[in-house]
């Protein structure tokens, strides 16, 4: 199967589009639009986050660029040895991934940064394509309780197969591929404590050993 992105000016979800409508306005210089996967479609690894952040990805282009939960998530790769170059924050930086694709279960920018059961419907398509079309594919990485539901749908499982939970390996059935859960690098998680930089490094390690 091939992946076909949604286009930059994909109409499927009214409030999503009123959004970005407004977001152009304000912040003209933005990307504005539904935001691309970022890595090689060959890659053995898929990370899935929730969505874009208004100044982050939705500003950049490029998934959790500029965005704290980026500030977790790349320098924790890179000293896993999974990505190289230098994260500026921006989408022309350099940076580059090793054997791992990072996308998001909803592609554009919602408001509060809370999509609707909808819209995440209407994305997952775009999911289901992404994770078929990855020849290569042996792990993902659910960041949160939104992605962990959206993948499994995208996988035609059911949400009784296999509950959230930090740090757990469940293999899908599908392909050989595992599926790994971890909490969001979200300023949120990481201010309360719900998710520490060490905590995440464990889950990329995890990582690296299962496509040994």
């Amino acid at each position: 199967m091939t992946f076909i992105p949604p286009s930059k000016d994909c109409l499927l979800c009214e409030r999503l589009c009123a959004f970005r409508e407004q977001n152009k306005i304000k912040f003209p210089h933005y990307y504005n639009g539904p935001v691309e996967p970022f890595g090689d479609i060959n890659a053995e690894v898929l990370i899935v986050g929730l969505a874009p952040g208004l100044n982050g990805a939705n500003q950049t282009g490029r998934p959790f660029t500029n965005d704290y939960a980026g500030d977790i998530l790349y320098p924790a790769l890179k000293e896993a040895g999974l990505a190289k170059g230098d994260y500026l924050k921006k989408k022309d930086d350099g940076f580059e991934l090793v054997n791992v694709r990072v996308t998001n279960a909803v592609r554009c920018v919602p408001p509060e940064n809370k999509p609707v059961t909808a819209e995440e419907k209407n994305c997952r398509s775009f999911l289901k394509q992404e994770i078929a079309a990855m020849p290569n594919l042996k792990v993902i990485l659910c960041l949160g309780t939104i992605s962990h539901k959206n993948v499994l749908q995208a996988l035609g499982l059911k949400q009784s197969f296999a509950k959230f939970r930090h740090g757990s390996v469940y293999d899908t059935g599908i392909r050989g591929v595992k599926l790994i859960d971890s909490y969001h690098t979200s300023r949120y998680n990481i201010n309360t404590g719900v998710l520490s930089y060490e905590m995440f490094q464990k889950i990329i390690y995890m990582i690296k050993d299962l496509i040994k």
